[in-house]
C-alpha cells in the first residue's frame, strides 16, 4: 500500500516493540490491555471503552488527559482491538496538505477494500481550525475512525463541528498505587525492564510516584535515571532520589486550563475561609513560576469581591502585598503574597457590595434613564434656580430627618434597595 509520498510500505502496527536501547518508558509501554494501568472509569466492566472494545463497535474519540496518563498507549491498544488499518499522525510534524492527502487515501482504501482507517492524531489541539475542518467529511462518511489525544481542554481547542462528531473521554492522572505497580513491573520485567540490575522497596517507588504527579513516563524515566546512578545488583535508596528527580517541575501552563483551574481553587479556598488550602494553591502557582503581579491582582479582587466591608482592612493588606511584591519580586516577595493570602482567608466575609453593585448595574441596563430629581441637582446659575434645581434639598448634617424623608433615587426606582448589611 502506498504511503502519503507514494512509497509502498505496510500500514504501521499499532503496538510495536521498542528497541532494546530505547528509554525504559518506551520499552515498558503496554502491549495488551491486561498490562494497562489506570482509567478504570473507562475500562472497567460495563464502562464505555470496555463496551466498545468488547463489541468492536467503535466511534471517533478524543482522549483528553494530562501528560503520561496513557493516552497514546490506550489509542494504540484500541487500534489493535479494532482490526482497522492504523495510521498514526502527529499534529506537531504535519500540516494541512498531509491531512488532506491522508484523508483521500483513507477514502480510497475504503472504496477499494471496504476497510476503514483508524487515524490516531497525537496532540490534536495543535491543529488550527482549517486543519480540523479537513477531518469533518471523512469522519462523517465513516472512512476513518478518528482517535485524537490532547492535554488541552477540547472545549477551547477543538472546533465545535468536530466535537459534535466525536466522543470525548477524560483520562485521569495515574494514582500512587497504579504508578508503584508500573514501576514494580519495570523492575521485575526480564525482557524489557530492569530485572537483575537494581532493586527497590515499595517506599522508594512510592516516593518516585509522589514526585511525578501521576505521569507514568516521568516516573519510569526517574526510575531509569536512578538506576544508572548505582552499580548492577545494588538497591535503590531514598538518598539517591534527589539526584534522579532533580527539582520538581510542576504541570502548569500560564495560558492553559491548569492556570485557570488553580487560580479558581485559590479564590474559592479564600472564599471558604480555608487558609491551609489557600496557602497550598498560591504556593503551587508561585513554585510553577506564575507572575506574582497576576497573583497580586487576583488577591485584590478577592478582597473586594468576597470580603468587602466585613473587613475593610483586607483591601489595604492586598494592596500593600502587591506593592511589596512589585518592589521585591521573586523570591523575597513570595512572603508578601503568602501573608496576604492567609489574611484574606481568615478575614470575615461579605459579598454584600458585590451583589448590590450587580443589581444596580442590572437596573441601569434594563430600566429607563430617568432624569436626576431636581432637588439633587446643583443650582450653579440663576436660570437653574428658576428651573427648580436644588429646590427642596435638605442638608443631612443639619437635618438628620433628611436621611429618612428625602428621596435620592429616580421616581421609577424609589422603592429599590440594593445594599444590605445582612
Amino acid at each position: 500500500m502506498a504511503d502519503l509520498f507514494g512509497v509502498d510500505e505496510p500500514t504501521a502496527s499499532p503496538v510495536e516493540e521498542a528497541h532494546a536501547s530505547a528509554p525504559l518508558a518506551d520499552r515498558m509501554r503496554p502491549r495488551a490491555l491486561k498490562e494497562y494501568a489506570g482509567q478504570a472509569q473507562l475500562l472497567s466492566e460495563g464502562k464505555i471503552l470496555q463496551r466498545m472494545i468488547a463489541a468492536k463497535e467503535f466511534q471517533s474519540l478524543v482522549l483528553w488527559g494530562p501528560p503520561g496518563c496513557g493516552k497514546t498507549t490506550l489509542a494504540r491498544l484500541v487500534a489493535a482491538e479494532s482490526e482497522m488499518r492504523f495510521a498514526p499522525f502527529s499534529a506537531v510534524l504535519s500540516g494541512i496538505k498531509e491531512v488532506r492527502n491522508l484523508m483521500k487515501e483513507a477514502g480510497a482504501v475504503r472504496a477499494r477494500t471496504g476497510e476503514r482507517t483508524l487515524l490516531f492524531v497525537d496532540e490534536i489541539h495543535r491543529f488550527n481550525k482549517a486543519q480540523q475542518d479537513a477531518f469533518l467529511p471523512f469522519v462523517e462518511r465513516g472512512d476513518i475512525l478518528l482517535v485524537g489525544a490532547t492535554t488541552e481542554n477540547p472545549s477551547f481547542e477543538i472546533i465545535s463541528a468536530l466535537l459534535s462528531r466525536v466522543r470525548v473521554l477524560i483520562l485521569e492522572p495515574l494514582g500512587i498505587e497504579e504508578l508503584v505497580a508500573i514501576l514494580r513491573r519495570a523492575l521485575e520485567d526480564t525482557e524489557r525492564g530492569l530485572a537483575g540490575k537494581v532493586t527497590a522497596t515499595d517506599d522508594v517507588l512510592s516516593a518516585i510516584a509522589h514526585a511525578t504527579d501521576g505521569d507514568a513516563r516521568r516516573a519510569l524515566t526517574a526510575l531509569e535515571t536512578a538506576a544508572s546512578l548505582i552499580d548492577a545488583g545494588e538497591e535503590l535508596t531514598a538518598e539517591l532520589l534527589p539526584d534522579a528527580l532533580q527539582r520538581k517541575v510542576l504541570h502548569y501552563d500560564k495560558s492553559g486550563e491548569e492556570h485557570f483551574n488553580i487560580i479558581s481553587a485559590l479564590h474559592k479556598s479564600v472564599r471558604n475561609s480555608d487558609p491551609d488550602a489557600a496557602l497550598y494553591w498560591v504556593s503551587r502557582m508561585m513554585e510553577a513560576g506564575e507572575d506574582g503581579n497576576y497573583i497580586s491582582r487576583r488577591l485584590i479582587r478577592m478582597a473586594l469581591e468576597d470580603i468587602g466591608l466585613a473587613d475593610a482592612r483586607a483591601l489595604r493588606i492586598a494592596l500593600d502585598s502587591a506593592e511589596a511584591f512589585h518592589r521585591l519580586g521573586y523570591p523575597e516577595g513570595k512572603l508578601a503574597l503568602a501573608q496576604a493570602t492567609v489574611y484574606l482567608a481568615q478575614a470575615k466575609k461579605s459579598n454584600a457590595v458585590y451583589k448590590a453593585l450587580a443589581q444596580a448595574e442590572q437596573d441601569v441596563q434594563e430600566t429607563s434613564c430617568d432624569p436626576v430629581p431636581l432637588h439633587l441637582r446643583n443650582a450653579s446659575t440663576s436660570l437653574m434656580k428658576e428651573a427648580g434645581y436644588g429646590k427642596g434639598y435638605r442638608y443631612a448634617h443639619d437635618d438628620p430627618d433628611a436621611v429618612n424623608e428625602m428621596r435620592c433615587m429616580p421616581d421609577s426606582l424609589s422603592d429599590r434597595r440594593y445594599f444590605s448589611k445582612d
